[in-house]
Order: C-alpha cells, then sequence, then structure tokens
C-alpha cells in the first residue's frame, strides 16, 4: 500500500480534481489526439486524458543555510520521547501546522510545506533498522559522513550522531521545519550528550530548499560545519557522504529525477553509497 506521505500527498491532489472536471467537461475532445501524450509535463495526470491544466506551481524556495542558531520558540518545552530500545530514547518536539504555516488539518500541501512537522512512521521504522543493523554488526556508524533528505523531526540523522557519525547533514524542503523542529530536536539529543561527555558527531549542518538546487549548499557545507564541538581542521577538504537517509520522502515520481541528479552530484568521489529507505 501507498505510505501514508504519499497518501496525504494524493488526498490533496485529489481534492483539486472536481474543479478540474468542470473545465474538462465544458470542452469537447479532438478526434485526431492521441490516447496517450507524455510532451507536456504540465497537463492534469500527463497521461492525455484531456483534463484542463492546472495552475503553474508556486515557486521554489530559495536554497539556505540555516544555522544552529536560528532556533524557534515554537518548540520549546514540548519534547516526548520516542523509545527506541531499553537502553535509547530519542526526544522530538510537537509543532503545531497552524502556528507556522497558517494550515490547518493538511499534513501535506505540495510545493510550500512538504510534510516535516509530522513524524512520519517510517522514521521510526528507519531508526530502529538502523538501531537493529548496528547491534548485530552489520552496520557501522563511527566516523561517517551521514545526509538526512527530507528531515523533518531528524530522528535518523540524530540516531547516526548519537552513534558517533564524524558529520551529519539535515536537509528539508522548508526552512521553518528546521528552525522549529530539526534544530531544537538535535539540540536537545546531541547536544544535551555532548555536554554530558558522550561522544556525538563533530559536524552538523541544516540545509534548506528543493533537491534540484540544494547540492551547491551541500558541496561547500564544510567550511561552516564546526558549530558544536570546534574539532575540524583547516585543511580537511569535502570527501561526499558515506550514508543517505531517507524516510517516507520520495510521495510523487515525478521528484526522483532531482533526487537521482542530487545523489550523484554531492557523491563527488564516485563511491558506492549506504543508502537506508524502510520498505513503503
Amino acid at each position: 500500500r501507498p505510505s501514508r506521505r504519499r497518501e496525504a500527498y494524493l488526498s490533496a491532489t485529489y481534492a483539486e480534481l472536481p474543479h478540474a472536471m468542470e473545465k474538462t467537461e465544458a470542452k469537447k475532445p479532438t478526434p485526431a489526439s492521441p490516447l496517450f501524450s507524455f510532451s507536456n509535463p504540465s497537463a492534469s495526470f500527463g497521461f492525455g486524458f484531456g483534463a484542463a491544466p492546472g495552475p503553474p506551481p508556486p515557486p521554489l524556495p530559495p536554497a539556505v543555510e540555516v544555522l544552529l542558531s536560528e532556533e524557534s520558540p515554537v518548540a520549546a518545552g514540548n519534547l516526548e520521547p520516542v523509545v527506541v530500545d531499553d537502553s535509547l530514547s530519542i526526544y522530538k518536539g510537537r509543532v503545531n501546522t497552524s502556528d507556522v504555516f497558517g494550515v490547518k488539518n493538511s499534513d501535506l500541501v505540495p510545493g510550500k510545506y512538504e510534510g516535516g512537522l509530522k513524524l512520519w512512521e517510517g522514521s521510526l521504522d528507519l531508526v530502529k533498522t538502523l538501531n537493529s543493523d548496528i547491534k548485530d554488526d552489520r552496520l557501522l556508524m563511527e566516523g561517517k559522513h551521514v545526509l538526512e533528505l527530507g528531515c523533518g523531526h531528524g530522528l535518523p540523522g540524530i540516531y547516526a550522531g548519537l552513534k558517533g557519525a564524524g558529520l551529519v547533514h539535515f536537509q528539508d524542503f522548508n526552512a521553518e521545519v528546521l528552525r522549529c523542529l530539526t534544530i531544537p530536536n538535535v539540540k536537545a539529543n546531541l547536544l544535551k550528550k555532548s555536554s554530558q561527555g558522550t561522544s556525538t558527531s563533530r559536524s552538523i549542518g541544516f540545509y534548506a530548499g528543493d533537491w534540484s538546487e540544494i547540492d551547491k549548499l551541500l558541496l561547500c557545507g564544510d567550511a561552516v560545519q564546526d558549530k558544536i564541538t570546534n574539532l575540524r581542521t583547516e585543511n580537511e577538504g569535502y570527501r561526499g557522504y558515506d550514508i543517505i537517509l531517507m524516510a517516507e520522502t520520495v510521495y510523487a515520481l515525478d521528484s526522483l529525477p532531482s533526487l537521482y541528479r542530487l545523489v550523484k552530484k554531492v557523491n563527488i568521489r564516485d563511491l558506492p553509497l549506504l543508502f537506508f529507505l524502510p520498505l513503503l
């Protein structure tokens, strides 16, 4: 069955169908039109069923780095534990979508809000998968460079940091999600552990924007990465990522080309990457 995030996307898309159908019924089909057409990606569905083109998509937000100091107080005091196993819990915030985006009763608004404030169950499944693989010696996280795409709460990336990843980058479509949720979650878990003397990731970065435009920020992200432990040396260059984490991130097939191009661009060493995507 589709993931819950894809179901939310389909629900938001189908909500606009009656209006499109009214426009379609007002037009007579052209007999010479082919049954299928893939040449007009802006048409509804893209399969040539005669549906009127929808409104143009909203402009993409600019790709930006979000600093650790840009934390929003929205999630303050709303931490709750997520139990990973008997010895580990990860703390997460809870943020109301209407408080941040002015959107009520919606998990997803394509092009505006990509669902990052909701804790999707695939994220929890991914954390448990990582935990199981590390316990069974199938995965070593220590010192690895990790990128979490479409991070939202950032629980998988936080888990990687708790297990000693050398670098963790968090990426989300919306900068507001990073400020209001991801950064507070990272501070509640990784900074707390660091202050207690526990080993955590030495470099952490937060990046907002669409996959089609975020690669340049990720490629130069090491230049301003020293935000937690100040252990990075000036002569240490960018080495790319060893592990890329994603959980219920791809819900629309037309986003796959951008994802593919992003992965190719940030993998500058052209080495095999380890992906973790729980089955959805």
